[in-house]
């Protein structure tokens, strides 16, 4: 029997639960959404103490706003790769670089809003390396992977099954992308042609991206030829 995989829309962020032997949730959307979250797991019957471990795909404050708030409600760990460990912490939030010309106009708009950025930090409790994590442990046929690119510390989830978890490693809805592709914010464009490579080769077949809904990995890899 396969994992069961929920999707929570936060605004224009996406979490997910991955359910299987254990439960594990994969970003803690934007800030202020502990509430939200509570109700959704309701709603899809896992009791908040289930889930065992938080990934955050990477340090920006609409995948780790609320972060804390959802560790006080499950009890759960927050796993977050080293190199992006202090945004976690210090709840401070810089803006994103833009690697296109949309990116570099969307960016130019978020400049007013960046006191609006700022949320509560929390202590990180698994701290990611490049090597990433199994999830055996917490009873999900899966591995946690270092996929900078986006930030330097982005991490995707990846199932033996072939679903990726991969937060701002793909774009595929506004204000980002109308169509699913590779993301108009990344620090470094190279390093995330580079993760989905790596991705690809190890058997991502459909991605879950941070915005907007699944599509096939496929459309990376012809966005990659």
């Amino acid at each position: 029997m396969s994992a069961r995989i929920y999707s929570k829309r936060l605004g224009i962020n996406r979490c997910y639960v991955i359910r299987d032997g254990g439960s594990i949730m994969i970003d803690a959307g934007p800030p202020r959404s502990g509430r939200a979250i509570e109700r959704w797991l309701g709603e899809i019957g896992i009791r908040p103490e289930e889930i065992q471990l938080i990934v955050l795909t990477h340090g920006h404050s609409d995948h780790v706003g609320s972060a804390l708030a959802v560790r006080r409600m499950t009890g759960a760990k927050i796993a977050i790769h080293e190199r992006d460990r202090r945004d976690l912490e210090s709840g401070v939030q810089g803006l994103p670089s833009a690697v296109t010309t949309w990116g570099r106009m969307a960016r130019a708009t978020l400049v007013p809003l960046r006191p609006f950025f700022s949320f509560p930090g929390a202590r990180a409790d698994v701290i990611l390396g490049d090597d990433g994590l199994s999830l055996t442990e917490y009873g999900i046929a899966g591995r946690v992977l270092h996929t900078p690119g986006h930030t330097p510390g982005s991490v995707s989830v990846l199932l033996e099954s072939g679903e990726v978890f991969a937060g701002c490693l793909a774009h595929n809805n506004p204000p980002f992308r109308l169509r699913p592709g590779l993301p108009i914010f990344a620090e470094d464009l190279f390093e995330v042609k580079a993760s989905w490579r790596l991705l690809l080769a190890r058997g991502a077949e459909t991605v879950y991206p941070g915005h907007g809904d699944p599509f096939p990995a496929e459309i990376i890899r012809e966005a990659l030829a």
